[in-house]
């Protein structure tokens, strides 16, 4: 199953896949919405999306990751922000591809490491990240201040 750094050409099957992603985590979004959403990230260039295909082209999943500096390490990080398999294609292998080509982008570009967060119910994900060497932080707790 191929994983490329995803472009234009593949905005609408982003967008479905965001869909699905955003459905997941129960807050559901309007398809014009998200496809907006996407495109300005791919026209401003300030996150890198990889999308996993079957070999007969049909999408299967997508991770989004932006760069950040970590003050810290005193170096740049990548947060891996999104990560979404479609339910026909779990447990195959395709999260952990995306996030191969997530960590293959991470140590091209000089990262000193990549951060993620998932929902304390996503235990799969917690699963797949912790066999790929991801550690769980005992040390800081993550707090969100909502200014909507």
């Amino acid at each position: 199953m191929p994983v490329h750094a995803a472009t234009f050409a593949d905005l609408d099957d982003l967008a479905r896949l965001f869909s699905g992603y955003l459905d997941f985590y129960q807050v559901p979004r309007a398809q014009a919405d998200i496809r907006a959403f996407l495109e300005q990230r791919l026209v401003r260039g300030d996150a890198i999306l990889f999308i996993a295909r079957d070999d007969a082209g049909a999408p299967l999943g997508l991770t989004q990751l932006y760069p950040y500096h970590s003050s810290l390490a005193l170096a740049p990080a990548w947060l891996l922000s999104d990560l979404y398999v479609v339910p026909a294609a779990r447990r195959q292998g395709v999260g952990e591809k995306l996030m191969h080509a997530a960590r293959a982008h991470a140590e091209r570009t000089g990262a000193c490491g990549i951060q993620l967060e998932t929902a304390k119910t996503n235990l799969a994900g917690q699963a797949l990240y912790e066999r790929l060497g991801y550690k769980r932080d005992d040390v800081f707790y993550t707090y969100w201040l909502s200014l909507a």
